[in-house]
């Protein structure tokens, strides 16, 4: 739960620091820079009440920082009309983190009910009221976001958008032409700016709850800053979260339709190209952002098959930024190549069969377990479908590609990506695009071949 505490020992902290007897408390999710845990607070009067625990993990003087900035946020955008849970008890955040046996990097809040899984929100009946209410209600919680002056909540950082994907891939190394290219369109489409708002900056399926009425709770405010309207618009419109839901908006909805309900509600009058640049953006941070996760696994600081598994990912959002940008992808389909026998001196079960059954086994497993190792068995099994494909695959679209670079004038991914960097194809990258998207395309029949329209695949 905590990196000082044991189970044990943090729910004798909370009941102290809270008042009360902690019972039922359980880690919900462990992510990078805190951990969510729900927990149930009796007091003495007989009164239980459910909660949930927000701890910052890098502790000290940041994630202090980190927790007074997203108290006075719940506060202020509970005061603006915002649906969010409300605060419980937070550390004295001027006093020295020894001073805490919680470590002075928390907040204590109250636990709605509702459901946050996005495909059971999009897919479930006993959503089907709420999918109809969402944009409305999403429009009117964003428009309520941004009327908080970011100059009266300390601490609120500014952003510049485009300094997000580019550092982040030098600093992993990765070679992506077609991420170099979005942001290279990025650069060139940039709206001008407009009035700098609140943004809450993961306004996203994932990030509501929901309940068979709608939107119940924003959560995660973990990434608020100072910033343009649009951005968050843009966000909740990006494909990554539409959970294969229809809408273009978070699976559910249409873009005019969450303007409209965005600008009735106070919103200022947003341009659908503008929210369309947003999603761009959105598209190639996402890119890089998965390409990050999984090198916490390849770096070896978290091995993790959920975190290796997510770098094939890349390529679904690189898919999704040539669908934005209307890129059409080379007709050209991999050919399987499936081997004659054995190559010796292997002999048999071959590669392609050992993964096989290994991947029925991981299967085998999904059916025995339960909550996070049938999650896990999930992964793996997906894991092992993607080296089945690429077994079949692979060798057909490595040729295919080195043939599409080869023909544009292009030794290899490197150099193309460096003649994109410095602006060589500023005005003519239609005539690599192409290409391009044919690669995130075959990419896509290796690493999740649903993703793709069927006509396409």
């Amino acid at each position: 739960m905590s990196p000082r505490l044991s189970t044990e020992e943090l729910a004798a902290a909370l009941g102290e620091r809270l008042g009360g007897t902690v019972s039922g408390l359980r880690r919900l999710s462990g992510g990078a820079s805190r951990v969510t845990s729900s927990f149930d607070l009796e007091t003495a009067d007989g009164v239980t009440t459910p909660l949930i625990l927000q701890m910052d993990r890098s502790g000290g003087a940041p994630g202090r920082a980190k927790a007074r900035l997203e108290h006075a946020l719940l506060h202020a955008a509970g005061g603006a009309g915002v649906p969010v849970p409300a605060v419980v008890a937070s550390p004295d955040f001027d006093a020295a983190d020894g001073d805490d046996a919680l470590g002075g990097a928390w907040l204590a809040v109250e636990r709605l009910a509702g459901e946050t899984i996005p495909r059971k929100i999009l897919r479930d009946p006993e959503y089907d009221i709420a999918r109809r209410a969402l944009t409305a209600q999403c429009g009117r919680a964003l428009a309520a976001i941004h009327t908080i002056d970011p100059s009266t909540v300390a601490g609120l950082p500014p952003t510049d958008p485009l300094r997000d994907p580019l550092p982040l891939l030098d600093a992993l190394g990765e070679v992506r032409p077609a991420l170099e290219l979005g942001v290279r369109w990025l650069a060139a489409h940039r709206p001008e700016t407009g009035a700098t708002v609140t943004v809450h900056g993961d306004f996203r399926m994932g990030n509501l709850l929901v309940g068979p009425d709608g939107l119940r709770g924003v959560l995660d405010w973990e990434l608020v800053h100072a910033g343009d309207p649009a951005e968050d618009l843009g966000w909740l419109c990006a494909p990554a979260w539409r959970f294969g839901g229809p809408g273009e908006v978070g699976g559910f909805g249409t873009v005019p339709d969450l303007l409209v309900a965005y600008e009735s509600a106070g919103g200022a009058a947003l341009a659908p190209e503008r929210v369309h640049w947003w999603q761009v953006y959105a598209t190639v941070k996402w890119a890089a952002i998965c390409a990050l996760q999984a090198s916490v696994h390849l770096s070896g600081a978290t091995r993790s098959v959920e975190l290796a598994a997510i770098g094939r990912r890349v390529c679904e959002s690189e898919w999704d930024l040539f669908v934005l940008l209307g890129i059409q992808p080379h007709a050209d389909l991999p050919e399987p190549a499936t081997a004659a026998g054995p190559t010796p001196p292997f002999g048999r079960p071959t590669a392609a069969e050992l993964t096989e059954a290994v991947r029925e086994y991981a299967e085998g497993l999904m059916e025995q377990g339960e909550g996070a190792a049938a999650f896990e068995a999930r992964v793996a099994r997906n894991a092992l479908g993607i080296v089945e494909r690429e077994l079949l695959l692979g060798p057909s679209i490595a040729a295919s590609h080195a043939a599409r670079l080869a023909e544009l004038g292009y030794a290899d991914d490197a150099v193309l990506a460096a003649a994109l960097r410095a602006g060589d194809l500023d005005t003519t990258w239609r005539q690599v695009a192409p290409a391009l998207a044919a690669a995130a395309r075959d990419q896509l029949l290796v690493a999740n071949p649903s993703y793709l329209p069927a006509a396409t695949a």
